[in-house]
């Protein structure tokens, strides 16, 4: 079943549970979705949809930290809540000591030694990840490995 297809199924059982805040997250995800398939003109497969995924997600942290920086706890709790769903329909996370491995590894292979390297480095990294990995982590894991 494709993700879509998922946040489909999801979106009714959601309803029918009568679960508010579910339904709206997954609502905003599929017209996220229908956005972004509109705007490139085509149908988006599973790596995409987990590419506008990470963009949301990306978004509610940011939110989140904003408003707790901010004193408004009870509209960074909403941004959490949101975070949650939504980290559920992204691939397991790696962990640090698996990004910190993959790192080393994109590192040797493609000769990088100073953080000058950066851009050859991220790409890399992130294209192995597909989702599996925050982007702020990975590179400050990267900025550590090129530093040191």
């Amino acid at each position: 079943m494709s993700l879509k297809d998922q946040l489909t199924t999801d979106m009714k059982e959601a309803m029918k549970a009568k679960q508010a805040e579910r339904l709206s997250t997954i609502r905003q995800l599929r017209s996220a979705i229908k956005n972004k398939e509109i705007a490139l003109g085509q149908e988006l497969d599973d790596d995409a949809v987990i590419s506008v995924i990470g963009t949301l997600v990306k978004q509610r942290r940011e939110a989140a930290q904003m408003y707790r920086d901010n004193e408004r706890p009870e509209l960074a709790d909403k941004e959490e809540a949101e975070l949650l769903v939504l980290q559920a329909y992204l691939p397991a996370q790696l962990s640090e000591t698996e990004l910190r491995e993959l790192v080393a590894a994109v590192v040797s292979e493609v000769g990088a030694s100073s953080l000058k390297d950066l851009g050859k480095v991220m790409p890399q990294v992130m294209a192995r990840t597909k989702g599996a990995a925050d982007g702020k982590l990975v590179n400050q894991l990267v900025r550590e490995q090129l530093s040191g």
